[in-house]
């Protein structure tokens, strides 16, 4: 392979975003997993919806949007002070367990590496900071620079402007198939970590490979 750089998805990839999970059940018991699962799909959702309109918002807003549409639907009083933690969640998201050895290994290879993330620049630098993730990376790269959400070909051209490469010559890691779907379509070299058992989306479009973790993207690149 001629991967010369790899550019990492953040949240789903790196971060586990279920992990807020855990204490949306301690604060309603029995909804925890639904709330968590209900917020993703609609903090996804606000995304493309305001990148099809034009009326881009940073990603913090549109993940308190969701919360409040989730807790709402969810049928749960969500009080400031819940809103609060479960926000504050969002910067401490749990690390894959794999992810610190995976990236040392790629790391002492001398392979550089970026996150292109649909977070803002201060949501995605503390939740680096926090789950000891930000040393290993050359760019941290946010669409706030842009003004537009995933899956928009500006957003994945940053990955080849900061390294100064083809999109070719990138190797674009999400565990979200979506996200993989546009960045194949985009020309970026594609591994799809399928972490949740998820079947292939149906978009005439297929992932270069796959794996399940960050292991699997060490492996690939450097066997």
């Amino acid at each position: 392979m001629s991967i010369k750089a790899i550019v990492f998805d953040a949240y789903g990839t790196l971060l586990d975003v279920y992990s807020v999970g855990a204490l949306a059940e301690r604060l309603w018991p029995g909804k925890g997993a639904s709330i968590a699962t209900t917020w993703r799909d609609k903090q996804i959702e606000y995304t493309r919806l305001r990148t099809l309109c034009d009326r881009f918002v940073d990603f913090w807003q549109v993940t308190g949007d969701a919360l409040d549409y989730a807790c709402e639907a969810n049928g749960v009083d969500l009080t400031s002070d819940a809103r609060r933690a479960l926000m504050d969640e969002y910067e401490e998201l749990t690390a894959f367990s794999e992810n610190h050895a995976a990236l040392t290994r790629l790391q002492d290879k001398g392979v550089p590496m970026a996150v292109l993330t649909n977070g803002s620049e201060g949501m995605i630098a503390a939740a680096l900071r926090a789950s000891k993730l930000e040393g290993f990376f050359d760019h941290v790269l946010s669409v706030d620079s842009v003004g537009k959400f995933k899956t928009s070909p500006e957003v994945y051209q940053m990955g080849p402007d900061a390294f100064g490469l083809a999109a070719s010559e990138i190797l674009f890691v999400s565990s979200n198939c979506w996200d993989i779907c546009g960045a194949t379509w985009f020309g970026y070299h594609t591994i799809w970590l399928n972490r949740y058992a998820q079947p292939m989306e149906r978009l005439g479009v297929e992932p270069h490979a796959r794996g399940k973790s960050l292991t699997d993207v060490a492996n690939y690149v450097l066997s």
